[in-house]
């Protein structure tokens, strides 16, 4: 290293971002002193001040490494701090952050709510940022932020929200292309209006029973929990959905067309038919369908899936290539009339991989007839697994249904296999 030359030296220290490495090498000696202001790149991890003796306070020693750096770009802080030493860190290097993550650890403090100006607030200092990303949020109030225009990516895990202060926060980051709201509870009713949104994943975490409304051309990959009522507006490019809710129903889902959409994803204890069959015929350029829905129902009573005609479906979904089924949906198109009058000409054109669960013994000759039809119709089927989960029964027939899905893969084991 003293064998290069000074502007060589400051290249390669200016990638160090770890806050212990670079208070190490402002000691080993001038030149590598002298290099430490070109650094782009701030890190505190979550012990950076564990085993702190000095009398000084780690929001001060975060001050002086911030001051000390010439054009400080992306700062990340998971350490605590005050909000007075936030406020001091952003007044230095606000005009030139492009990427901000802080821990803000404010989740249970009632008191940050009332504290002026809070963590929150301060945040408005950096008004250049590209990416702002937030963990444990305290948002029950209205963050006082002006408009942050270069803003693309937003994310916030582990908050406490209230819808207005929702609202306000993506109200000032009117251009993001990236949202990411993980692990957030206390919202209601969401509505975003992003014109750039192009990936965005929402996890709303409590009763399962909130309501979003999502209006964005660009967006291409949206990914939901939580929600009963989701509306849609524009989605000529969206290609990849997922929406699930682990612990309330999907009652309404509203989409205008999704022709370029290629993978879809539901899931969920409860979905209301309705909302499974619009789903479905909205999909139907889909290539692979991910399915694990429990039961189905309007109100309280869980009931299964109604029939589903085998060859109605897969000539709804032409271009479909990977097919995971979980339980209920199988039982479905087992039933009895699903295979009853399968024209000869009937092929399953572009299937290639196929995933089922099962965890029920019954019905188990219309579940093996499925699965050869599967095979049979199947013409550029690789591979079909079969998942055996949790079947419990104390009468023979499980052991029977058993042994003929294993004579079934042992027929086929070049494609069929058991897990």
């Amino acid at each position: 290293m003293e064998s290069l030359p000074d502007a060589i030296v400051q290249h390669i220290l200016s990638h160090m971002n770890n806050a212990r490495d670079v208070a190490t090498c402002i000691c080993v000696s001038k030149r590598w002193k002298d290099s430490m202001p070109f650094i782009r790149s701030l890190f505190f991890p979550r012990n950076s001040f564990d085993n702190h003796s000095s009398g000084e306070s780690p929001d001060n020693i975060v001050w002086k490494m911030v001051s000390s750096i010439v054009r400080l770009e992306e700062l990340v802080v998971y350490c605590p701090f005050s909000n007075a030493g936030l406020a001091s860190w952003l007044l230095l290097a606000g005009q030139t952050l492009r990427h901000l993550e802080l821990r803000m650890d404010n989740l249970a403090e009632h008191q940050a709510c009332l504290e002026n100006p809070s963590k929150l607030d301060c945040i408005s200092a950096a008004k250049n940022l590209e990416s702002l990303k937030l963990w444990g949020v305290l948002m029950t109030q209205s963050p006082k932020w002006d408009t942050f225009p270069k803003i693309r990516n937003l994310e916030i895990v582990g908050a406490r929200l209230e819808d207005p202060a929702l609202s306000v926060a993506l109200q000032a980051c009117p251009n993001l292309t990236h949202l990411v709201l993980l692990g957030c509870e206390g919202v209601r009713s969401v509505s975003i209006e992003l014109p750039y949104l192009e990936q965005c994943k929402l996890d709303f975490y409590g009763l399962g029973n909130c309501s979003l409304s999502l209006s964005s051309p660009k967006l291409e990959f949206l990914e939901v929990q939580g929600c009963s009522w989701i509306r849609v507006q524009e989605t000529q490019c969206l290609r990849n959905l997922s929406i699930a809710n682990n612990a309330g129903r999907v009652y309404m889902v509203d989409f205008v067309k999704l022709t370029s959409l290629e993978f879809l994803s539901i899931r969920g204890v409860q979905w209301c038919w309705d909302a499974i069959s619009k789903m479905l015929q909205l999909a139907s350029e889909v290539k692979h369908l991910y399915m694990k829905v429990e039961f189905t129902g309007d109100f309280e009573t869980l009931l299964p899936f109604p029939e589903i005609d085998f060859v109605d479906f897969f000539n709804s979904h032409p271009k479909l290539q990977k097919f995971d089924i979980h339980g209920a949906m199988f039982a479905a198109l087992c039933q009895k009339n699903s295979l009853r009058n399968v024209d000869s000409r009937f092929v399953i054109p572009c299937l290639e991989e196929v995933a089922i669960t099962v965890r029920s013994p019954l019905n188990a000759e219309q579940k093996m007839s499925t699965l050869e039809s599967l095979l049979k119709y199947g013409k550029h089927l690789k591979t079909m697994v079969i998942k055996i989960l949790q079947m419990k029964s104390s009468h023979s027939s499980a052991d029977d249904f058993f042994e003929e899905i294993c004579r079934f893969r042992y027929m086929n084991r070049k494609i069929v296999r058991i897990e």
